[in-house]
């Protein structure tokens, strides 16, 4: 390990309880997408703390903000993504408190050394991972244009590379008819309950045509009032996912094909809008995972313990991936086998063990950035490989 690397390491060790306890307070104190002011303001705090002038709010995201070092010296420029909301209910059962703390933390060993190699580090605090995600308005508005790179890494009970996600739209669909006793005058209603089940067998007859990585599956968020009642108005939401944004496309608009067909059939007049943000599809830059990888092979972590990356589903740094290279591996930070998004990966996700994993995630970040402002035959590798990619 090069000298400048151990300096990382040990300056990240030097803030180490600083980081955990931020973590913690985080973790203790969860907030929805874009309620994060705690954690947002916390965060801004710390970047501070170390140096960093910091931007805030974000195209009027009130929790979002970008902390920027940039050294005398020019070089590339390193972004490393903090996400901070929590889930409905259940709090931080996806460890975005440990997500945040990993690329800060990372941030601030390698400003340690930034001096001295040159270049950028921009910490960009993007909220709402879960539902209307930040970095979706972040790359549409070019902001990761000017990164060389982004990366930040995502609390697992494995070590995993950067994999795919599926693209995604958040298609809500809601019926307007007409209401009437069910009983003395069912012949005046148009029933917009029907139009919802008529939509539902239609997508379920759909599935038959779609490729195996196709997901589409949804909820009756409204079905009426009584069952004396011909429902006058009803709705669903269906989550469209498939592997590609180009694909995608088409796919939802067959979908909502079916809910159009569905409101003819009944006589009802139908709205379509999204309820969530659109993501597009993850596209992880090979080179630079496998520079993750070998660093986390430095840090001790044996080479068969680093798995191959999988689909989690759909993820907003898929619009960060298509701007500019990207990896999201994951770090293993609880020694049980547990989902994300369940109330025993939350619990285990804010012990100490947890802890440890976030600050192995941060030393892992930073020495693979570091490789990017050190070895400009990387960089020229993985800049290579995301313009094939993305044509």
């Amino acid at each position: 390990m090069t000298a400048n690397k151990s300096q990382i390491l040990t300056v990240i060790d030097q803030y180490a309880s600083r980081f955990k306890a931020i973590s913690s307070y985080i973790g203790a104190n969860p907030e929805l997408g874009n309620e994060e002011y705690l954690a947002s303001a916390r965060l801004k705090e710390e970047l501070l703390f170390h140096g960093f002038t910091v931007e805030a709010p974000i195209l009027s995201l009130e929790t979002a903000f970008i902390g920027t070092y940039s050294a005398a010296k020019p070089g590339p420029t390193i972004a490393l993504l903090c996400e901070y909301d929590a889930l409905p209910e259940i709090g931080h059962a996806c460890g975005h408190h440990l997500i945040c703390m990993m690329s800060l933390g990372a941030a601030v060993g390698l400003k340690s050394i930034l001096d001295e190699v040159g270049g950028t580090i921009k910490v960009f605090g993007t909220p709402a991972e879960e539902t209307r995600g930040a970095k979706v308005p972040m790359a549409e508005a070019g902001l990761f244009d000017d990164c060389d790179v982004a990366l930040m890494a995502h609390p697992y009970y494995a070590y995993e590379k950067s994999g795919s996600s599926l693209a995604i739209d958040a298609v809500q669909f809601e019926f307007h008819g007409r209401s009437s006793h069910a009983a003395a005058s069912p012949h005046e209603g148009i029933n917009a309950l029907d139009a919802v089940i008529q939509t539902f067998n239609g997508i379920n007859a759909f599935r038959q045509q779609v490729k195996s990585t196709v997901r589409i599956h949804g909820v009756i968020n409204n079905g009426g009032q009584a069952a004396n009642i011909i429902p006058d108005y009803a709705s669903a939401q269906f989550y469209v996912r498939a592997a590609t944004r180009k694909e995608l496309n088409i796919l939802t608009e067959r979908v909502i094909q079916i809910a159009e067909g569905s409101a003819l059939q009944t006589g009802c007049k139908l709205v379509t809008s999204n309820y969530e943000t659109s993501y597009d599809e993850m596209v992880t830059n090979e080179a630079f995972s496998a520079a993750f990888s070998q660093n986390l092979m430095e840090l001790g972590i044996p080479q068969e313990e680093i798995v191959s990356g999988n689909d989690h589903g759909s993820m907003d740094i898929g619009n960060v991936s298509l701007k500019c290279p990207a990896i999201h591996p994951y770090i293993r930070v609880v020694d049980e086998v547990h989902t994300l998004h369940s109330i025993a990966f939350r619990d285990l996700a804010l012990q100490e063990r947890a802890l440890d994993g976030m600050i192995l995630g941060a030393k892992a970040l930073a020495t693979t950035a570091y490789d990017v402002l050190s070895q400009p035959e990387l960089l020229q590798t993985i800049r290579t490989e995301f313009e094939q990619a993305i044509r």
